[in-house]
């Protein structure tokens, strides 16, 4: 599936890039005087042939031309030799940040599937940007290289059953919170003729418990199951907590509000009680904005 290793790809980017950092600085000659393609493309080769799976590697010069052919599996295309690559991420990423990068996945114009792009600046003894040397990689290699600890493999399966089971059994309370709610109408007999505001309140709260929790397993099953993340602002169990806190909350302010009412008829004196439970949802809102707040700062930083 496209988008769960495009999800794999993004949980392990770090040590992805941190792997190909070490194969160029390994094996490229950079900050060395007389720097020139006849010294810097044996030892580009030299990485292909050590990674199996290599689609292609070449040379850039520091304005973004290529300035050797392209070297696939069993063949060299002269072609590419000239041509300009400065609006390229692998090319203008390693520049910017003058550091081995690797690009997001994309299209490979010559397997046409899913590729990623790990460069490498070349500088010279004076700092001064001399090449950038590219090197492609299929994404399934990449993800591969990337989770070469068994035991990683091992427990983010673990987790994974262990989230859908949490997720199945929360599904099936709320499954049960809901029906008893529906219950409650029939119990009470809550009718246009036979309207209780206490019978209603009550039939609420258990709808309102079963969407929260309904909600917390969706977003687990979504999430820790299928890897989808779609929130830019919050997410992964950041976007978890804030869905749940944000029903609880729903479902502590209509309890707070039936006990208004209840008190307001039977029992004035204790109106205060409800007051408390007003108080704590608006501690529990305020906290929630924070959480937001300095959540989503983290994660634009």
């Amino acid at each position: 599936m496209v988008t769960l290793d495009i999800q794999q790809f993004a949980e392990s980017r770090t040590k992805a890039r941190a792997y190909f950092c070490f194969l160029f600085s390994k094996n490229i000659p950079n900050r060395l005087p007389s720097l020139s393609e006849e010294m810097i493309m044996p030892r580009l080769l030299k990485i292909k042939a050590d990674l199996e799976k290599c689609e292609g590697v070449y040379l850039l010069d520091h304005r973004g031309v290529q300035v050797s052919p392209t070297f696939t599996p069993g063949k060299q295309i002269d072609d590419d030799a000239g041509k300009i690559r400065a609006d390229r991420a692998y090319y203008y990423r390693a520049v910017r940040e003058g550091r081995c990068t690797i690009t997001d996945p994309y299209p490979s114009l010559i397997t046409g599937d899913l590729t990623v792009t790990a460069s490498q600046p070349i500088y010279d003894e004076n700092g001064t940007l001399k090449y950038v040397a590219c090197l492609d990689m299929p994404l399934a290699e990449v993800i591969k290289i990337a989770h070469l600890n068994t035991m990683d493999t091992f427990f983010g399966k673990v987790f994974k059953y262990t989230y859908g089971a949490f997720a199945l059994a929360l599904m099936a309370v709320a499954i049960l919170l809901f029906f008893k709610g529906i219950q409650s109408f029939i119990t009470y007999e809550i009718t246009p003729m036979h309207f209780q505001i206490k019978d209603v309140f009550e039939a609420t709260i258990l709808l309102t418990l079963a969407l929260a929790i309904f909600d917390l397993s969706k977003t687990l099953i979504e999430e820790e199951i299928l890897g989808r993340n779609k929130e830019h602002n919050i997410s992964g169990p950041h976007k978890t907590m804030v869905r749940f806190l944000g029903s609880i909350i729903i479902a502590l302010s209509i309890e707070a509000l039936m006990l208004v009412f209840k008190f307001a008829i039977t029992d004035p004196d204790k109106l205060m009680y409800a007051m408390y439970i007003i108080g704590g949802v608006s501690l529990l809102l305020v906290s929630l904005a924070v959480y937001i707040k300095f959540t989503k700062l983290k994660i634009e930083d």
